[in-house]
């Protein structure tokens, strides 16, 4: 019979070093409940694997580049009451990925659209679905950067496998030469190939502004973009980035909310 001791380098060679984490407590257990030595091999493989899953769960959020830790269950949908929260938690379940459909989030400055994209992009790795989030700025610098040392088609392959990509903020600053053509090559080559999903402060309408040097080259990515996408618009009176202490001029109404001052009853 081999002691506990002498298991751990046969496990270490095995690469199920994880085991001895849970191993004697487990063989305490299983001799107070005379388990079968089937039974309690399952108990360790069990450990084991909820352990690589744990740890491959760590490696994506870590990947993924969030900003702060977003879930879905932080989200406040009160404070957006005109929200579809039946379709956000649809989407929750990930069926927007298997159907490589885009999301477009719309709404003003600090009305949670972030918040949002990173708590669909929170579910979705725990689906097990590798993640990346970023700015639509940074998005296009690192494929120029990639360009200027030769490893602009690498980076543009990598980025068109990766199952989800959320591009914050597109729209926020113009899109010039070569960054309009390198998004709009990037969204070509993930169109119902994989999902994307995008946030933006313009209006539907608006989103030509975002290529104010190609209108064509607008149109063929927006096109592409909203083919069958889940849309979704966020509205709200006020910021979820609204001061604790109003400015002057403001105060806190009744409701909660921050508003003129003169708008406020006494």
């Amino acid at each position: 019979m081999i002691a506990l001791p002498e298991l751990k380098p046969l496990l270490i060679q095995l690469h199920l070093s994880g085991i001895l984490d849970s191993l004697e407590a487990r063989n305490r257990q299983a001799i107070e409940a005379k388990l079968a030595y089937t039974e309690f091999l399952a108990l360790l493989i069990q450990d084991e694997i909820a352990r690589r899953d744990q740890r491959k769960f760590s490696q994506r959020i870590k990947r993924a580049n969030f900003r702060a830790t977003k879930t879905l269950e932080r989200f406040d949908f009160d404070q957006i009451p005109k929200l579809n929260r039946a379709l956000v938690h649809d989407l929750a379940t990930g069926r927007y990925l298997t159907e490589r459909a885009p999301i477009l989030i719309v709404g003003p400055s600090g009305v949670g659209k972030s918040h949002l994209a990173q708590a669909l992009g929170h579910c979705a790795i725990r689906q097990g679905v590798d993640v990346l989030f970023t700015t639509c700025a940074k998005l296009t610098a690192s494929l120029n950067a990639a360009r200027a040392t030769g490893g602009y088609e690498r980076k543009l392959a990598a980025l068109t496998r990766l199952p989800l990509l959320i591009v914050d903020d597109f729209g926020l600053k113009p899109l010039r030469p070569p960054a309009d053509e390198d998004f709009h090559e990037l969204i070509s080559e993930r169109y119902e190939q994989t999902t994307t999903i995008v946030t933006s402060n313009l209006d539907w309408k608006e989103w030509d502004h975002a290529f104010p040097a190609n209108k064509l080259l607008a149109s063929a990515t927006i096109d592409r973009l909203r083919h069958n996408s889940y849309c979704l618009e966020l509205e709200r009176d006020f910021s979820m980035r609204d001061p604790k202490v109003p400015p002057p001029g403001w105060a806190t109404g009744s409701n909660g909310l921050m508003m003129p001052a003169d708008s406020v009853t006494p």
